[in-house]
């Protein structure tokens, strides 16, 4: 059994849903120009460090450059990001999270729209950048931590 190239029917779904809770791991690729590739490669590393790196791989599947909306494609287990949205690495690390979030409560079968998603999925960006900035040796990275915490934090979250 191999995990579905599309989740989209209920079949594929449920599928999906099985090989993950198996414990099934994605090898993620990325699609893009060589420095979208070079940031995206980096925000890894990132994820890496914080301890994610299993977690983004069981929901994420493909990283792809486009030109428009940087977005989740619950179908194609992928996000699809533009430049900006890597521009800085480890805003891209815990916005990849974010949607490997949102992912997550797709194949439970959770509303993964909307205020109150979208207040969990910006929950979980907080808890990794928190433990990204504990547990990273380098003092810029725990410096856009607080930065990007602080910007989280006093934004209204209050759906």
């Amino acid at each position: 059994m191999s995990f579905p190239e599309k989740v989209y029917t209920q079949k594929e779904l449920k599928a999906a849903k099985a090989m993950v809770d198996e414990g099934y791991k994605h090898n993620l690729t990325i699609e893009g120009t060589p420095e979208f590739t070079k940031k995206v490669r980096e925000a890894l590393e990132y994820i890496k460090v914080a301890g994610y790196s299993d977690y983004l791989q069981t929901y994420i599947r493909k990283i792809m450059e486009i030109d428009g909306m940087t977005q989740l494609r619950e179908t194609e287990v992928a996000i699809w990001a533009n430049k900006f949205a890597v521009d800085n690495p480890v805003d891209a690390a815990s916005l990849f999270i974010q949607k490997a979030f949102s992912m997550a409560e797709y194949l439970e079968g959770k509303l993964y729209y909307g205020g109150a998603a979208e207040k969990r999925s910006i929950e979980m960006r907080i808890e990794f950048l928190e433990m990204l900035k504990n547990k990273s040796q380098n003092a810029n990275v725990k410096e856009e931590c607080a930065r990007l915490l602080e910007l989280w934090k006093g934004s209204s979250l209050n759906f």
